[in-house]
């Protein structure tokens, strides 16, 4: 497959995950360095993202809790919890997936993730967040 098409697979699973978060990095990129934001769709999305090893919902997941461990990465959470919702993620879910960030990436960051993922809760109407268990 060539570069092209392998940037064109990426930017179709990117939409399909995280809409207009998604778009808004890649403009942000656009203008200083658009081989980092062509690199990373066909790359990160082109060739990992679409891998069927595991379930785009299960991708997701563990995407939230490296970004989270991370720290600093609130453009990529914020396109991540959008990408989790879609993929059919609760908010209930990514909640509490960024609470048992706690235990391994420390209070500071699981904060900052959870800031994050309220932002894109009130950006799409669904505070506030209602708990739910696991079914």
């Amino acid at each position: 497959m060539d570069s092209d098409e392998q940037y064109e697979r990426g930017l179709a699973a990117l939409q399909q995950a995280a809409n207009g978060a998604a778009q808004r990095l890649l403009d942000a990129l656009a203008d200083v360095s658009p081989e980092l934001s062509y690199r990373s769709v066909a790359w990160s999305y082109g060739d990992l993202y679409v891998r069927p090893q595991l379930a785009r919902r299960d991708r997701e997941l563990l995407t939230l809790g490296i970004l989270t461990g991370l720290g600093a990465a609130d453009a990529q959470l914020e396109v991540h919890v959008n990408g989790a919702l879609n993929a059919g993620l609760t908010p209930s879910e990514i909640v509490e997936a960024l609470l048992q960030s706690v235990v391994y990436c420390g209070v500071p960051r699981a904060v900052n993730a959870t800031l994050v993922a309220k932002k894109v809760f009130a950006e799409r109407n669904l505070l506030p967040v209602r708990p739910t268990t696991a079914g």
